[in-house]
């Protein structure tokens, strides 16, 4: 797996956890919950890299 990729992931786990921040701080149920579904997507996808490593190495 490429490290490019798991640069990605990672970011796109940072963005998540911004947006639901900002959905906290404003009140807004809806950008929230999209913060949360971004970092469970992260989450997953990093999941998969590792699974990936594991069965490259």
């Amino acid at each position: 797996m490429g490290i490019g990729d798991k640069a990605k992931h990672t970011a796109e786990d940072v963005a998540g956890h911004f947006k639901e921040g900002v959905g906290k701080a404003t009140d807004n149920e809806k950008l929230e919950a999209e913060g949360k579904a971004d970092q469970v997507k992260a989450d997953l996808k990093k999941a998969g890299d590792k699974a990936k490593d594991a069965f490259e190495n």
